[in-house]
Formats: C-alpha cells, sequence, structure tokens
C-alpha cells in the first residue's frame, strides 16, 4: 500500500490516505505520478507521497505537518518558539540539549530549559 498526503495552499497536510499498489504502477513500475493523479481524480487538490516507514520525504506525513519542497520532507509542526529546525534531518531541536542521564524529561519553554518529570 501506499500512502499519499494531500496539502493545503500553504503545504500543510490535510489528510493522508492509503493507496492500492496497483494504482501506481506504468508499465510494472510504480509511479508517484500516477498515483497523485489518481487521488486528484478522487478528490481534487495537490498531493505528495509520503512513507509510512520514512523512505520517502524524511518521516510520514501527519495532520498539519507541513510539506517543505526545498528539502523534500514532512515538517512536524514547531512544539515550542525557541526550538529550532535542524538542516541535518528536518526535525526541531531544543535551544539547550536534553540530559542524557536516564531520567524523563520534559521542556519549559518560559525558562527554555528541561524539567525532570518525577512521580508520586
Amino acid at each position: 500500500m501506499a500512502h499519499f498526503a494531500e496539502i493545503d495552499s500553504n503545504n500543510v497536510v490535510k489528510q493522508v490516505i492509503v493507496v492500492n499498489n496497483e494504482e501506481l504502477l506504468d508499465n510494472g513500475i510504480e509511479s508517484e505520478a500516477k498515483g497523485i493523479a489518481f487521488c486528484k481524480s478522487l478528490f481534487g487538490g495537490e498531493w505528495v507521497q509520503t512513507s509510512y516507514n520514512g523512505n520517502k520525504r524524511v518521516r510520514f506525513a501527519g495532520i498539519g505537518f507541513t510539506y517543505d519542497a526545498e528539502r523534500d520532507a514532512f515538517i512536524e509542526p514547531q512544539p515550542f518558539p525557541s526550538w529550532k529546525l535542524s538542516n541535518l534531518d528536518s526535525s526541531w531541536k531544543a535551544p539547550v540539549a536534553q540530559p542524557t542521564d536516564g531520567k524523563e524529561y520534559g521542556w519549559f519553554e518560559p525558562n527554555q530549559q528541561w524539567i525532570e518529570i518525577t512521580t508520586n
């Protein structure tokens, strides 16, 4: 099965659908263009193929993700205003590295720091 993401005029993912691989075949070879044409014939709109295992466009598209054509990647929504987008893997990075001491942490945006999560 193949997956395709519908994107709006701002390249934000509106929906992700599953398409039978047979709809992508062009003389026995899978074609993204054939899949896009199939999606457009059913729903209209603009479509981009995504991959459940991340083999296409860095990661599987989700509703609210943005398709960045320059990076050819689906980008998750920015989790916090202080986080920056990495050029290496198109993921968001905190301005301070998360501790790696085996404890559980959550990001606290007002102080821009990691806070240990404790349970009572």
